[in-house]
């Protein structure tokens, strides 16, 4: 996106796009809550129109609940369920679905206004194809991920599918922040160093492996295998990282395997933030860069902290649930603080696209 735009006159724009990042942001939280709650399994159809409505009546609800009882999740997890029960993980899913619908809805509105006012300049015809095609490729994901639980002999959604959804949720927040972010701060704002740029493009490639991990920890509740600190059940390599056959099995299935590697790159994405901290004090750049440099490693450290408490509190009560969306909503704020920072510092100045 050409820093040569108007500003005030895309500031409109930028301000619809952060609208759609907050939401975004929401959307994954409620997909957190729907996993933990294993609640993703409770509407066991895509209804695009029929489906925003909940059941109205008791015949209604009888029916889906019905439908449910046909996965094996049901038989084998959820035997005992009551109707409340079932009314309790469908709304989750039902919500979850329905603030999906309402995001796009922002996004189509948002789209159809500023092009009748002609707001769009050329310069943001492609970058707003790429975000209405990530859109609908994180629906089309979501339901691939949902589909993967409704299969025989399956209780969950895979947890492969979920890392990819929830993946493919990071990349749509991510592309609209910097969208908006190259309407909103002009080139005069930018700051140039090549070795932060870069330092800092190496710590987002790593943070992409930490959060599939974190998926996969969420995915299969690989917290309460191991609820102990700084120790995993009492060592600090188990013995039991190697149960799976073939060996590369244990980095994709194996709870402890998982675990383990989540917490290693946890601490090693720590150091990196913090050598970045450091190299980025040491740098003199412009106000806004010197107001914000801090963040990385102000969000990664709550961070820890909060990874900590999650498995160290995952096997009580709702603990995992509310630790663990803290958790996944840092995440995010880390990770849209890097993002700021690779958007905010340059290798030279010149900038022109999104």
């Amino acid at each position: 996106m050409q820093h040569s735009l108007d500003k005030s006159f895309s500031k409109p724009i930028a301000i619809w796009l952060l609208i759609g990042v907050a939401m975004i942001m929401i959307q994954v939280l409620l997909g957190g809550i729907t996993r933990l709650t294993e609640s993703g399994l409770s509407i066991t159809e895509w209804k695009p129109l029929t489906g925003i409505l909940p059941p109205l009546n008791i015949v209604e609800w009888q029916a889906e609940f019905d439908k449910y009882k046909n996965t094996d999740q049901f038989r084998y997890i959820h035997a005992d369920f009551t109707l409340n029960d079932f009314k309790f993980i469908f709304f989750w899913e039902w919500f979850h679905r329905l603030w999906a619908r309402l995001l796009g809805i922002v996004f189509l509105v948002g789209f159809v206004y500023f092009l009748i006012r002609k707001k769009f300049k050329k310069e943001m015809i492609i970058p707003m194809i790429i975000l209405f095609l990530l859109g609908a490729l994180q629906g089309l994901v979501g339901w691939i991920m949902v589909k993967s639980g409704l299969v025989p002999e399956k209780m969950f959604v895979g947890h492969i599918q979920l890392a990819t959804h929830f993946i493919a949720a990071l990349v749509l927040l991510c592309y609209t922040f910097w969208f908006a972010l190259s309407l909103l701060i002009p080139k005069e704002k930018l700051v140039i160093n090549s070795s932060l740029k870069k330092f800092a493009i190496t710590i987002v490639c790593i943070l992409v492996i930490q959060l599939i991990y974190g998926a996969f920890m969420s995915g299969l509740k690989a917290a309460t295998a191991a609820p102990t600190w700084p120790d995993i059940n009492g060592m600090m390599v188990p013995d039991q990282i190697n149960n799976l056959s073939p060996w590369w099995k244990n980095l994709v299935e194996n709870k402890i395997t998982i675990q383990l590697i989540h917490r290693s790159l946890a601490y090693l994405l720590t150091i990196l933030v913090f050598i970045w901290t450091i190299k980025a004090r040491k740098f003199n750049g412009n106000d806004l860069f010197n107001k914000t440099k801090w963040m990385p490693l102000f969000f990664i450290l709550i961070q820890v902290v909060l990874g900590i408490l999650t498995v160290i509190r995952s096997p009580f009560g709702n603990n995992l649930v509310w630790f663990g969306l803290a958790h996944q909503f840092t995440a995010m704020l880390f990770l849209i603080s890097m993002m700021w920072m690779i958007f905010l510092v340059r290798s030279h100045l010149k900038l022109n696209t999104v």
